[in-house]
């Protein structure tokens, strides 16, 4: 009988060493971090401004100079960049043609007036009068930007004729850029 207690003592014995040889669990550290990031894409910078003729005003012929004037349309930026640079509005016009030129670049022959803008978002919108209307001068500007905004005005365009001016339609082109 000795002999199977032995037999099972050394197959006990055989078990417990062949368990405690065996693959040994991997234990981790207390914590690990891994980097995550998320990158957002920048939109545009746009100006929209009116596409049909602003009619200025219909004078007779004078002796004297004249001054006309009216609004211009609705301008408006959108700034979908979604950062915090700010942004300027440029205007300017061409000499106005038809029987004869008129200038708009003489001391007192034209105007921007440019109102307060109508603000969406976070920006400060600051409004300059352009007067002549060329060179070219800034209109808008918009500081203390952060994320998407928007502007919109309506500018006042005014035009001195020239005493004795010619009889007939004139025309000319108001620009504006943003930056």
């Amino acid at each position: 009988m000795r002999t199977r207690r032995y037999i099972a003592s050394s197959v006990a014995a055989g078990v417990v060493v062949a368990l405690m040889a065996g693959p040994v669990p991997a234990f981790a550290s207390g914590s690990g971090s891994t980097p995550v990031t998320i990158q957002i894409t920048a939109g545009t910078l746009d100006i929209t401004v009116p596409t049909s003729t602003a009619n200025l005003g219909l004078v007779s012929v004078s002796g004297s100079p004249q001054t006309v004037s009216s609004q211009l349309g609705t301008v408006s930026v959108t700034d979908g960049r979604g950062g915090t640079a700010g942004w300027t509005v440029v205007a300017n016009a061409v000499d106005f043609t038809g029987p004869q030129n008129i200038s708009v670049s003489a001391a007192g022959s034209s105007s921007y007036t440019s109102p307060s803008a109508a603000v969406t978002g976070t920006a400060i919108v600051t409004n300059t009068n352009l007067a002549p209307l060329y060179p070219p001068g800034p209109v808008q500007v918009a500081t203390g930007v952060s994320g998407i905004n928007s502007a919109t005005w309506n500018p006042t365009i005014s035009v001195t004729l020239p005493a004795n001016a010619l009889a007939g339609t004139y025309s000319s082109t108001i620009t504006h850029s943003v930056s």
